[in-house]
């Protein structure tokens, strides 16, 4: 089990690694041995309201099937990457089981608002005295 956050943990059966052949470094080996480390994870295993949080913060990298897919190639070795990907799993479900703080309406001081009417009443006196004087005043 990987604990994500005190009510969230998932099975480490859920995740599938397949590695596939990568670019970048590894020099000749590269062409040779297959690196890359790409995990799947189905999120329908998770809670609803964790999903949707999922949805909005990793939307290109969930597939219409609701299977979460990171690509890790950072290392040259398997392995390296595995837990590379492992990780930034964690990190993004552990983003996603945290609810967002709720929003307090708040309005703005008195002394906020004069002070904004005192800037732009500045403003447009400046603007006016910019202004071409015409013959007729």
């Amino acid at each position: 089990m990987i604990q994500i956050s005190p009510s969230l943990s998932i099975d480490e059966n859920d995740i599938q690694v397949d590695f596939i052949q990568a670019s970048g470094p590894g020099g000749q080996n590269v062409n040779k041995v297959a690196t890359q480390a790409q995990l799947r994870f189905n999120t329908r295993l998770l809670p609803e309201a964790v999903r949707l949080r999922l949805d909005k913060l990793a939307a290109s990298r969930i597939t219409s099937e609701g299977i979460l897919v990171i690509h890790a190639r950072r290392y040259r070795t398997q392995e390296q990457n595995r837990q590379d990907a492992i990780e930034r799993l964690t990190a993004l479900l552990s983003k996603a089981a945290q609810p967002p703080k709720p929003r307090h309406k708040t309005r703005p001081s008195l002394a906020a608002k004069q002070a904004r009417l005192d800037r732009k009443r500045h403003r447009s006196e400046n603007k006016r005295l910019r202004r071409q004087v015409s013959v007729d005043d």
